[in-house]
């Protein structure tokens, strides 16, 4: 068992137990934290939108076309935004830093 330390909305910081093999929005919905994720992780929505610490960009795959228009498009984004949906929990990625981006 893991952490993803995630940084909520009003800028308190939450560390919450992760587990190999779910994806970080499953993560941090089931942490108790305020993640919409209207599409269930099907990568069609914005609501699982966060900006991924740069420290820790490198160990992530690219973003995929599809993804990448959905946080350009979010009305939120910055160079470091990624789609919580899209990020599956691997144990390299223990200690691993994100913020939920603003809501629409």
């Amino acid at each position: 068992m893991g952490t993803v330390y995630a940084t909520d909305r009003s800028g308190t910081e939450h560390a919450v137990p992760a587990a190999s093999g779910r994806s970080l929005m499953e993560i941090l919905r089931d942490g108790g934290l305020p993640v919409e994720a209207i599409c269930g992780g099907q990568c069609i929505c914005s609501t699982c939108h966060v900006y991924v610490d740069e420290s820790w960009l490198a160990q992530l795959s690219p973003a995929a076309a599809a993804e990448q228009v959905m946080v350009e498009d979010s009305g939120h984004y910055r160079a470091t935004s990624r789609l919580a949906c899209q990020i599956d929990y691997r144990d390299t990625l223990d200690g691993i830093r994100l913020t939920l981006a603003p809501e629409f």
